[in-house]
């Protein structure tokens, strides 16, 4: 399988070192031999050879911020635009982990369907596409012959989309409800052991959890992307974003910890989801809910289902190797499917 990265920052280095150091694992368990054959940042360069990169090579030139850092030999090319990647590359797949746009989704959705136009099938960490055009972007696929996959865009690793379409198969799933945000569930962590929200959110920037600009994450459109991700691929629903109702941990305070606390009760920023439509809002779930255990920057989901009752997944939400693993779990069942 050729590859074609289009970016280059914590989540695409995660996959090539996942793939560098496990090439011989994936070799003899899948017959799984990938190549990155193309890089492309926006700002370090671009690179491509058809024979495919070498990855320690290509690992230590980013470690110095810059591609051009990789040494030169007979086939490279550099410097070429992300459209000439995929229309002139002999990528099979193209894995899109640019950062995401909840806006508008470009330019990430053009380089989509520009590779599903050329015939290479497509995965995803990066989320605003998905929101944005999920029914335009199957129907694409659909119409190529190609696939498209995105189980890093909810809850990175951790096979949340997975597990609904493929593990929960033959149950009919009514609802889901999940933390899908560890840096307002590690902040709501630190506030229930008496930390302010500035100081929470202080520690949640310091440890990399939260961005300098964490709106995103601490005003819930975070996990509403997510859960939109969530109600489109298990339900097929035509749900947009700003058809939820959405809440923050903004408003929050050790106070409405502490009340919490004493009725037995814990505050978590929780996505409800069902097939006619969801919410983002702070909840006092009761301590005998599975959700109300998990602390800190890890994720769950509870799926209700007619046949098992409730089912809860639970596992980290971010990383570079977690999201990393998210993008190689894509790719084999791509290589399985394809080989099938």
């Amino acid at each position: 399988m050729k590859i074609a990265l289009i970016g280059f920052g914590n989540v695409g280095q995660g996959l090539a070192q996942i793939l560098c150091d496990k090439a011989e694992t994936l070799r003899a368990a899948d017959g799984f031999v990938p190549q990155i054959v193309a890089v492309a940042t926006r700002r370090q360069g671009t690179l491509y050879h058809p024979a495919g990169l070498n990855l320690e090579l290509l690992l230590a030139a980013a470690a110095q911020g810059q591609l051009s850092a990789y040494p030169d030999m007979e086939g490279l090319h550099r410097n070429w635009a992300v459209p000439e990647i995929i229309r002139q590359s002999n990528a099979d797949v193209v894995i899109e982990v640019t950062p995401t746009n909840l806006q508008t989704a470009h330019p990430a959705l053009d380089y989509c369907y520009l590779a599903l136009e050329h015939g290479k099938h497509l995965v995803l960490a990066n989320k605003g596409p998905v929101v944005l055009a999920y029914h335009e972007l199957m129907r694409r696929a659909r119409q190529a012959g190609k696939q498209v996959r995105f189980e890093a865009t909810v809850m990175a690793g951790t096979p949340a989309l997975r597990t609904g379409a493929q593990n929960l198969a033959g149950c009919y799933i009514f609802a889901m409800r999940g933390i899908l945000n560890g840096t307002t569930n590690y902040m709501l962590s630190q506030m229930e052991n008496g930390a302010s929200y500035a100081d929470a959110l202080a520690q949640a920037q310091n440890l990399g959890y939260a961005e300098t600009d964490p709106r995103g994450d601490v005003e819930g459109w975070d996990t509403a992307a997510k859960a939109i991700i969530l109600a489109q691929s298990l339900f097929n629903a035509n749900l947009t974003i700003d058809q939820l109702e959405v809440e923050g941990i903004t408003g929050l305070t050790t106070a409405d910890m502490l009340d919490a606390h004493r009725a037995g009760e814990r505050w978590k920023l929780i996505a409800q989801i069902t097939p006619t439509g969801g919410s983002v809002r702070p909840v006092r779930v009761p301590l005998a809910d599975p959700l109300a255990h998990v602390s800190g920057a890890i994720n769950a989901i509870t799926y209700t289902t007619d046949l098992l009752g409730e089912v809860t997944l639970v596992g980290p939400g971010a990383g570079q190797l977690t999201t990393g693993f998210g993008l190689l779990s894509d790719l084999l069942d791509i290589h399985r499917t394809a080989s099938s």
